[in-house]
């Protein structure tokens, strides 16, 4: 066990100095040298900033022993912080995700599951999705993700909660690409109470977003003037980080 010790801290410092993929090999030697349980025992002492700082930095030409081994519960408590990287595309979150909910061995209902127990779950979903948004209303409505059926008109809550346990218009194999559509569709006919409360997040967001545009072009009309030279040396948008547990992000 103080090898498992001495392993941790190893992982600790290599992530706060931002050498990942140096940690991710520290844990791959674990996993090598003693099998996948011990690795198991050191991903359950770890932060779990710490774990989604490995995950985050998914390579689809490789496999990464973190992902394969984490648990949903790890994964669940890792993707609700992952926000805090203020990654506006998240292109990491998206890839993260996929790798590990559609892994070979994984049940992605436990891992959804996980996601929908925890507070800011559903958030973290929203933001997978947010690039999505018109097509996962489309399918909330009409069972399909094609937006040619769209009018415009969106479900209230309490007809989008009483629709959550309607009849597939499409079956999970015609959508089974381990992507988007499959996670959306799990979401709605397997996890539906995550499923809606995804798209009241995506909704709120967007209607953030379009207020946000609003005072954008307001701003933009009085010819304010702003000073980007601390922004360009990133004085302006330092780092998220609320305290010291979140040092490695």
């Amino acid at each position: 066990m103080s090898n498992h010790l001495a392993l941790i801290e190893k992982t600790q410092s290599l992530i706060a100095a931002g050498d990942i993929a140096g940690a991710e090999s520290a844990l791959t030697e674990l996993a090598d040298a003693e099998g996948d349980r011990a690795l198991m025992v050191v991903l359950d002492q770890l932060a779990p900033k710490d774990i989604l700082a490995v995950m985050r930095e998914y390579d689809p030409s490789r496999e990464s022993v973190v992902n394969l081994l984490v648990t949903p519960e790890q994964f669940a408590r890792a993707i609700v912080i992952e926000k805090r990287y203020k990654d506006l595309t998240h292109t990491h979150l998206r890839g993260m995700v996929n790798s590990i909910i559609f892994r070979e061995d994984a049940d992605p209902v436990a891992f959804l599951t996980a996601v929908g127990d925890l507070e800011g779950g559903s958030e973290a979903m929203a933001n997978y999705f947010a690039e999505k948004w018109a097509r996962i209303e489309a399918f909330a409505r009409t069972g399909t993700f094609d937006t040619v059926e769209e009018d415009g008109e969106m479900l209230s809550e309490q007809a989008l909660l009483g629709s959550a346990y309607a009849s597939p218009r499409i079956d999970l194999e015609e959508v089974a690409d381990q992507d988007w559509m499959e996670l959306a569709w799990r979401m709605r006919y397997e996890t539906p109470d995550l499923f809606t409360e995804t798209l009241l997040v995506l909704r709120a967001q967007a209607r953030a977003h379009h207020l946000g545009t609003e005072d954008e072009e307001e701003a933009g009309e009085e010819d304010v003037r702003v000073e980007t030279s601390d922004t360009d040396r990133g004085r302006s948008t330092p780092a998220a980080r609320e305290d010291d547990e979140e040092s490695a992000i």
